[in-house]
């Protein structure tokens, strides 16, 4: 029986540093903060009960200037992982979102884009490009 405790516990430890290495390699964090991010993702997964799921992660509203700053011209940043995108569809495919989802989830606007501005305006004058040399004889 001490095995396989020791075991979970070793599980527990790989878990937490994992997430943990994982979020400040995506996040700024200040190194003052880092003992207290390992001692809560350690509680949180000794605070699971064996072999069960971690409930889903609460919404999570973001301010407007927050909002503003996530949008460039080039890119937008997620408010998932914090990571640029063009187009955020996959990314959230992969996070099992689609676009109202995210923007409920996070509390966004109904018009807040899903493609970065220029990416999005240079498929459109591709488009137009294909367009007018259909029209030519």
């Amino acid at each position: 029986m001490t095995d396989e405790l020791e075991d979970v516990r070793r599980t527990v430890a790989d878990l937490a540093a994992g997430i943990v290495c994982a979020y400040v390699a995506n996040n700024r964090l200040p190194l003052s903060d880092l003992p207290k991010l390992i001692a809560s993702v350690q509680a949180a997964l000794n605070g699971l009960p064996y072999g069960q799921q971690p409930t889903a992660a609460p919404d999570l509203k973001v301010t407007e200037a927050q909002i503003r700053k996530s949008i460039t011209p080039d890119a937008l940043i997620s408010f998932i992982d914090g990571k640029l995108y063009k187009v955020l569809k996959r990314h959230l495919r992969m996070h099992g979102l689609d676009g109202p989802a995210y923007r409920g989830r996070y509390g966004l606007p109904p018009d807040y884009p899903m493609v970065a501005p220029s990416y999005s305006a240079r498929r459109a004058d591709i488009s137009r490009g294909i367009r007018s040399n259909r029209s030519r004889p």
